[in-house]
């Protein structure tokens, strides 16, 4: 029983925040240390094409989709604390376990070093390009079975420590480490693969896995000792307990939430709701588009400006491009302040805001014609088409937790996790096999020609995806309507 005496609030809630914050980022470094390396470091090694790199990212994008559904049942029984646990431990060990990947292709094909790949030549090179291949699917795989569990375990954290009105803040808070993660990866991988290639430790990329994989066993480290359920946690007081707990002082939503705690919403269950289906259908709509810009940007400076991930141009205008994503940071605020000037539901809130990160990827329509006066422009819009979608993403999340029990937030999210996962395949794969073909034929598209056309044509795609979301989530659910259990 926590002493109510205490009058002044603690705020505890915020160092929970943080450690999400740093969850994330860990995250989208583990996955950005292929799309930082492969191009300029693993595919000479292993006579890659686009194709070869479009089938891996695709191939994660799908078991990761898949793993969200279970992910989120997962969290949902675990708990928070030892689901994310779980999560992060096996993330880590499929980051580690790419490192390898080069060793056994070595060994597959009994060849004696990856000096002797780089200089194969004839039929051999297609061998070598699809036995690597399978390896590190085998090492994304486990990768992206473990990131699964990262934003339902968080989402379901914040809905434990936050009310519904502060959620999209504390959420675009945590969401932010993937900007994080994405804004510093460029100028330490790279980096980190260069150093370890010079000092004749592989070819560097190896290291740059393990380096990076390592961090997840240091933050599981802190979470083991710094989470527990906020009225099980000492650091918060009666009043915090009482500012989180706001939300059920309406003797309705009390009897709900008390409900909801003894009684779990199936997953076929929650596949019967149409909020279930917003959820799923505004990810599906928008995380390829997200996902697209993460494992692609790279590759675009190098083939269409020719600067290589290692040089200090690129590594800067990746840097410039995810620090004007920073700003969605602010997206999780706009829902709050337009429900403290118009007294409007969260719901409503949410989907004014999310309309307004709508309109912004449509500049994107513009980033390939401005990109023939500077590869400044693409790299502008591309940023503030980053930021919208990480202002439209921290609000999709908390669209389940708010009207979700919290014995389904974790479920709800994975569903709509997976949905994002099977964009992230289709725009994947599909852009690795898009630019293949535009490269080989050289195809035209609206003026430009080659790999461009093929950017072009993906680029348009990512513009209008977020105003065709919008509207069929409203569709689906034009109102504010909590889910009751039966």
């Amino acid at each position: 029983m926590k002493n109510t005496s205490d009058a002044r609030m603690t705020n505890f809630r915020w160092i929970i925040c943080g450690m999400l914050f740093f969850a994330t980022t860990v995250n989208y470094l583990d996955r950005q240390v292929l799309s930082l390396t492969w191009k300029d470091f693993i595919a000479p090694e292993f006579h890659w094409t686009d194709a070869n790199y479009g089938l891996i990212t695709g191939v994660f994008s799908l078991v990761y989709a898949v793993a969200n559904i279970f992910a989120g049942r997962f969290v949902d029984w675990m708990g928070t604390r030892k689901g994310y646990l779980w999560a992060i431990g096996v993330w880590s060990v499929g980051a580690c376990l790419h490192a390898f990947c080069g060793v056994a292709t070595e060994l597959t094909l009994g060849l004696d070093s990856a000096r002797e790949m780089v200089a194969a030549t004839g039929a051999i090179t297609s061998t070598i390009a699809i036995t690597s291949v399978y390896y590190f699917i085998a090492a994304r795989v486990i990768l992206s079975v473990g990131e699964a569990g990262n934003f339902p375990a968080a989402v379901k954290v914040t809905a434990e420590y936050f009310p519904k009105k502060d959620r999209a803040f504390s959420t675009s808070i945590f969401n932010a480490g993937a900007t994080v993660g994405a804004l510093v990866a460029p100028v330490t991988i790279p980096s980190l693969a260069g150093f370890f290639k010079e000092m004749g430790v592989g070819n560097g990329w190896e290291m740059a896995f393990i380096v990076i994989g390592a961090l997840g066993f240091v933050w599981m480290g802190f979470w083991v000792f710094v989470y527990k359920r906020p009225d099980e946690n000492s650091r918060v007081n009666a009043a915090e307990l009482a500012y989180i707990r706001q939300d059920a002082e309406r003797e309705e939503e009390r009897a709900q939430a008390d409900a909801a705690q003894g009684r779990k919403i199936s997953l076929w269950q929650c596949l019967g709701y149409r909020q279930t289906w917003a959820v799923a259908v505004g990810k599906f709509m928008t995380d390829g588009v997200w996902w697209f810009f993460l494992f692609w940007v790279p590759a675009y400076i190098s083939d269409v400006y020719g600067f290589a991930s290692d040089t200090a141009t690129a590594q800067w205008l990746i840097f410039v491009l995810y620090a004007i994503t920073m700003l969605s940071i602010y997206g999780g605020k706009l829902p709050t302040i337009i429900i403290n000037r118009t007294g409007k539901d969260p719901y409503a809130a949410r989907m004014k805001a999310m309309f307004i990160f709508a309109l912004f990827p449509l500049l994107a329509l513009f980033a390939q014609p401005l990109g023939q006066y500077s590869y400044w422009f693409p790299i502008i819009i591309i940023g503030i088409a980053g930021a919208a979608h990480q202002s439209w993403s921290a609000n999709i999340y908390t669209v389940g937790s708010d009207m979700f029990p919290q014995s389904a937030v974790a479920t709800v999210i994975g569903i709509g996790g997976m949905a994002g996962g099977i964009s992230a395949f289709l725009i994947n794969i599909g852009s690795g096999y898009l630019f293949d073909y535009a490269d080989r034929t050289q195809m035209a598209f609206l003026g430009f020609e080659g790999k461009e056309a093929g950017y072009f044509i993906i680029f348009c795609i990512c513009a209008v995806a977020y105003l065709v979301g919008w509207c069929i989530m409203k569709l689906l659910v034009p109102r504010y309507k909590l889910i009751k259990v039966d």
